[in-house]
């Protein structure tokens, strides 16, 4: 059985996963898949999956079978289990407990070489509209306190499959990066009685020296302090703590400015390995409507976090956020 610890110094959390060690995969130097191997996430391969959790398909064809535009199934290798109990408890003067949770794929087309930012704008709203139906469904579980969307893009980003998919995992905890976020958020409020969020989103489109692409509903930015080259969020420009309850009409227009955001970072940085992560409010949780705001944090992989970030938390970033925003909105789409 997996096991998650608690660090007592930091209160972060550990996955103890020893079963992965049966992945392929693991502490390999190149993790993506070869091209030219057999990919279990391509049409007619539905087999090499555990059976779906959801797929879009026209009209009514069978389940686990090819036809399907979008497809969900359980992590073959999951960091954390659905069947068990939570079992808390301590071991001296540490804390700890089983590793429920939930480890799901999103396989985002049956194309094998298609990535998000080349998807027609339709297929990028049944990736996001995926997302939203397996968040909605994961939070009616009591056990689980959050549920992480990230995606990773590249074998410098982590990925261990070249074909396009993003991973959703439901945890017990809610992650520390999260908790510093909320309490951040709540501090700015009770000073100000304003969402920092929003005061971010106000000021720089005012400002546009940071923004990247916009629309009516969304904003894509060079956050103030980046951490990393070409580090590039995107916000709701009105408030919302939750990205579950977006409506279709808001999801077309995150299609929209998530597909040109990638097109101008695949230009700009030649295809560069990414990772995304949604940030959104906790489940099951006290009330953060008023100061919490979802967004989406896109982090291309062009720098090593090396000794000094690990031992001081503080990020070298040689790229200021400016003179990413001019590249960036310099790109010529078609």
């Amino acid at each position: 059985m997996h096991e998650i610890r608690k660090d007592p110094i930091l209160g972060r959390w550990v996955i103890i996963a020893s079963e992965r060690n049966n992945r392929p995969t693991d502490f390999t130097v190149n993790r993506e898949q070869p091209t030219g191997g057999i990919c279990p996430f391509c049409t007619d391969s539905e087999s090499h999956t555990p059976p779906e959790i959801l797929a879009f398909r026209p009209g009514e064809p069978r389940p686990n079978a090819p036809g399907w535009q979008v497809r969900v199934v359980p992590n073959k290798y999951p960091a954390l289990r659905i069947e068990g109990d939570l079992g808390r408890r301590a071991v001296g003067m540490y804390d700890m407990m089983n590793a429920i949770g939930a480890h799901e794929v999103v396989i985002e087309s049956p194309l094998h070489h298609v990535q998000l930012a080349d998807m027609a704008p339709e297929q990028v709203v049944r990736v996001l509209d995926a997302y939203l139906q397996r968040m909605l469904d994961l939070q009616q579980d009591r056990r689980f306190r959050y549920v992480l969307i990230f995606k990773n893009q590249g074998a410098e980003a982590g990925a261990t499959l070249e074909h396009a998919h993003t991973q959703i995992i439901a945890t017990p905890v809610v992650p520390k990066r999260v908790s510093e976020e909320i309490e951040g958020a709540r501090r700015h409020f009770d000073l100000h009685e304003r969402c920092v969020f929003c005061d971010i989103v106000s000021q720089e489109s005012e400002a546009g020296t940071r923004v990247v692409e916009e629309n009516a509903s969304f904003v894509a930015l060079e956050p103030f302090a980046s951490r990393f080259p070409y580090e590039t969020w995107i916000l709701p420009r009105i408030h919302a703590s939750r990205f579950e309850t977006l409506t279709r009409d808001e999801l077309e227009r995150l299609s929209s400015i998530l597909r040109l955001t990638l097109q101008r970072l695949d230009i700009a940085l030649e295809r560069v390995p990414f990772n995304y992560v949604l940030h959104t409010a906790p489940s099951n949780s006290a009330d953060v409507s008023e100061f919490y705001h979802w967004h989406l944090e896109i982090m291309p992989k062009l720098t090593k976090v090396a000794g000094f970030e690990w031992g001081s938390d503080f990020f070298i970033n040689p790229t200021p956020p400016e003179q990413a925003a001019i590249l960036l909105r310099r790109v010529r789409l078609e």
